[in-house]
């Protein structure tokens, strides 16, 4: 029988709420420096490298996190991490209150956060794993999506009335009170020790040979490599269009009616709170690779296909709804199966491989977003063409159907990677026992 550590809901429920408020203050101040970024730049490439110098740091800085997550107490590297990024915060306060913040200091300082985000992740999933009692993963990362759902929500709400009524040095002292409140959390538990396993015994040697093993586990198992493709391709085709063009495609076919926007980024927070709360209070079943690819095609095909054929405000806000319902549905099955495979002593390399790859895909989604939206779809659906013809009477003409397109497109993409990965028997054997599935999906494959 396998071992399994004792655990505590209660040590999970501190930590889940120390790391929800420390999200909401950071939310609030990345929300709050983009608009003083764009007001000062009137720049939207500005914006776009602030999480283009978020995600390169966190991609490089992956492989040695992972190492390090797992020969340190993970509790200390999020002490570490969160303590890091609140100072990065107070530095910012201090430029701001002399008057000599700068765009510069942002790109810095937001690379900076971005590294310490690497070492942060992976302790965090990697913790669940130990406080958390085995089969009850999905249930506590449905708990995880909840909280982020109400942070994306909650956030700029927050941060727009303090910028409004106080300005951006308030924005940022409600962000280090509510990391002082996450530290604080942090040194009110403990948490246990990560059993032994023989892939512990074999990542043993150099730091050389440690960040190599997280990538060689991965690419062993045929069932995680195919697994990890699907989801790299969730977020690629998720950036193409709800990260990279969902804001300029309503303010365009809206004529910018920002109010307009806001009730449907309402809403699709409302589904996301939703959709966390049904996953936290009834669980996964034992199938969630199942869970995780049927939703995963059912939510391009349905929720994509919806925002492209939208015309109005109420029929976005619908759309995004059932998106944002849909998100947990993939997210909490997907990261349990990561939990459960993979040996808790060994979590923080591997689990920080797979976000590197995973992550990596975002920052090409960005680039690839505004270019095929400018350079492609947009003139190509405002021309007489054949396409413009066929398409018109499903999502119109005019400006914004280029964009409108492109959800098309990530609706028969997204479909499709799900039910590829449906058709993938290395996957669909991830839901038999974690321990069987890690071996027999053995590829022989190294790096």
């Amino acid at each position: 029988m396998k071992h399994r550590i004792p655990s505590t809901w209660k040590t999970f429920y501190i930590l889940w709420a120390g790391q929800a408020l420390s999200l909401l203050g950071t939310s609030m101040t990345r929300f709050a420096l983009m608009i003083w970024a764009f007001e000062k730049e009137q720049s939207v490439s500005a914006l776009a490298l602030l999480g283009f110098f978020s995600t390169f740091a966190f991609i490089l800085a992956s492989p040695l996190a992972g190492v390090l997550v797992d020969r340190w107490d993970r509790r200390k590297v999020m002490l570490l991490a969160d303590a890091l990024a609140g100072l990065m915060t107070a530095a910012l306060f201090i430029l701001n209150l002399r008057g000599e913040l700068q765009v510069w200091h942002l790109y810095l300082a937001t690379g900076l956060t971005g590294a310490f985000s690497a070492f942060q992740e992976p302790a965090f999933w990697a913790t669940i794993s130990l406080i958390v009692p085995e089969g009850q993963f999905a249930r506590a990362n449905g708990m995880v999506g909840l909280a982020k759902s109400a942070v994306t929500m909650l956030a700029p709400i927050f941060a727009g009335l303090l910028l409004q009524s106080a300005g951006l040095n308030w924005v940022m002292t409600a962000d280090l009170l509510t990391m002082s409140l996450a530290l604080g959390s942090l040194l009110l538990i403990r948490f246990p020790a990560p059993p032994a396993s023989a892939e512990g015994q074999q990542a043993r040697g150099s730091y050389l040979q440690e960040i190599r093993f997280g990538a060689r586990y991965i690419l062993q198992r045929r069932g995680l490599v195919e697994i990890l493709a699907v989801f790299f391709f969730i977020n690629l085709f998720s950036t193409l269009t709800y990260f990279g063009v969902h804001t300029p495609l309503i303010l365009t076919r809206t004529g910018g009616d920002e109010v307009g926007l806001g009730i449907v980024r309402t809403v699709m927070g409302l589904g996301g709170i939703l959709g966390g709360l049904l996953i936290s209070i009834w669980g996964m079943p034992r199938r969630k690779t199942r869970v995780f690819l049927i939703t995963t095609a059912l939510s391009f095909l349905v929720c994509d296909f919806l925002t492209a054929a939208s015309r109005s405000v109420p029929a976005w806000a619908i759309a995004g709804f059932l998106a944002e319902l849909s998100i947990p549905f993939i997210v909490s099955p997907y990261y349990a199966l990561w939990q459960e495979i993979v040996p808790p002593d060994v979590q923080g390399r591997v689990f920080a491989t797979r976000e590197m790859l995973q992550v990596s895909s975002q920052p090409v989604g960005y680039l690839f977003s505004g270019l095929l939206a400018d350079r492609l779809f947009e003139p190509a659906l405002q021309s007489s063409t054949l396409l413009n013809q066929w398409l018109n009477p499903l999502i119109g003409s005019g400006p914004g159907a280029g964009m409108t397109a492109m959800f098309l497109c990530t609706a028969l993409l997204g479909c499709l990677t799900g039910l590829l990965g449906l058709a993938s028997p290395a996957i669909r054997h991830l839901d038999e026992h974690p321990q069987r599935a890690s071996i027999a999906g053995v590829s022989g494959a190294g790096v």
